[in-house]
């Protein structure tokens, strides 16, 4: 079984589906792909990705406010955030971090809620996810600040082995997109033959980031058997090693998630 453990089910375009996530999410299951973690970004789609994951079984999610989703003067409350993360079916924190690439002008309102939704993942022991982009020293350092006693995950990882060494030695888990699969990706399949097994998560990060031959198009979870195929080969596994070690770590990582056996 793999697991699709960072996609926005709220966002997906399902043209190829007849606009049915129904539809969607069974070309996934058909494929292999037992559970999926649907991930929020904003106050906004909160309710949507919690109604997803009442909705399905196999649908769990996180809440949390993305760094390029924040507003000045409407930053995430604490009260609001132990709240949603106290919800069934809520399993994580996030997705949160940083990213200096789009809005290198909002770092410190960034940073400020980094570190707040850091302070609410130690509160409620629940693990965080981590989006940084063109942020790696500051993205580290409140890591290393924060010193949480549970793990958490760099999700859609995409810079160099030693920032991921970095992480892993905090005991965070890296997760791999369709990235890995581009053409110029080649110092992110360094990093990703150098992860340890136990470490590992795959993902789609769908409706984004399509792996090839898929590249340009939009994505969807079914396609993270296409990335889960690719790690496999280059990391010279059997296709069904990588995903039973995969599905185990997201287990271990996420507790709470309702992954059937």
């Amino acid at each position: 079984m793999l697991i699709d453990s960072h996609c926005h089910l709220d966002r997906l375009d399902l043209t190829l589906h007849d606009n049915s996530l129904d539809a969607a999410l069974h070309a996934a299951r058909q494929r292999g792909v037992g559970h999926f973690l649907c991930i929020g970004v904003s106050a906004e789609n909160t309710a949507a990705v919690k109604a997803l994951a009442q909705r399905y079984d196999d649908v769990d999610c996180s809440v949390g406010v993305h760094p390029l989703d924040l507003e000045p003067g409407a930053e995430p409350a604490m009260d609001w955030l132990l709240q949603e993360l106290d919800a069934p079916g809520v399993v994580a924190i996030g997705e949160t971090g940083l990213d200096y690439h789009y809005e290198p002008e909002a770092a410190e309102l960034q940073q400020q809620s980094f570190s707040l939704h850091l302070d609410a993942a130690r509160i409620s022991g629940k693990p965080v996810i981590v989006h940084t982009r063109a942020a790696r020293a500051d993205t580290l350092a409140l890591l290393r600040e924060a010193s949480l006693p549970q793990a958490g995950v760099l999700h859609c990882f995409t810079e160099d082995w030693d920032m991921a060494k970095s992480a892993l030695d905090l005991g965070f888990y890296i997760s791999l997109s369709g990235i890995v699969t581009f053409r110029n990706a080649d110092a992110l399949r360094d990093v990703a033959r150098r992860v340890p097994a136990d470490r590992l998560l795959v993902e789609t990060d769908s409706p984004y980031l399509a792996p090839i031959p898929y590249r340009g198009k939009s994505n969807l979870p079914q396609y993270v058997r296409e990335v889960a195929e690719y790690l496999a080969d280059l990391r010279g596994v059997s296709f069904e090693m990588l995903a039973s070690q995969t599905t185990d770590n997201f287990k271990r990582l996420f507790p709470l998630a309702r992954v059937k056996n």
